[in-house]
């Protein structure tokens, strides 16, 4: 007996999670932009909109290709790869909000 169906469902589970959580993320990192920009009024200038906007662009790639993963959801092969592709960039993106706000908490950055 063939498990495709039951991968294919978890594919499609992951995958359905992980877009709308990216979206999500990409409009935590404008807010974040747009908040810098407004202290860089009265502190000075950092970097922080900079490395917000790069983990913004990491949540799109992983949106992207969560996304695709849905779409091709008939090519189950296909789309795991896909949906693990989405999975790591969104681990990243993560890791990288992560680091962002950790050193902007601690004023490096």
């Amino acid at each position: 007996m063939s498990n495709r169906p039951s991968i294919r469902a978890q594919s499609q589970a992951l995958a359905s999670h992980i877009l709308p959580v990216s979206a999500t993320m990409i409009g935590v990192c404008a807010t974040l932009i747009g908040l810098v920009k407004l202290a860089e009024a009265k502190h000075g200038s950092s970097h922080v909109d900079e490395y917000a906007a790069l983990a913004s662009v990491m949540f799109l790639a992983s949106a992207l290709t969560s996304y695709l993963s849905i779409r091709y959801s008939q090519r189950a092969g296909l789309s795991y790869r896909i949906e693990q592709i989405a999975d790591l960039i969104f681990l990243g993106g993560l890791i990288g909000i992560t680091l962002v706000a950790t050193l902007f908490a601690y004023e490096v950055i």
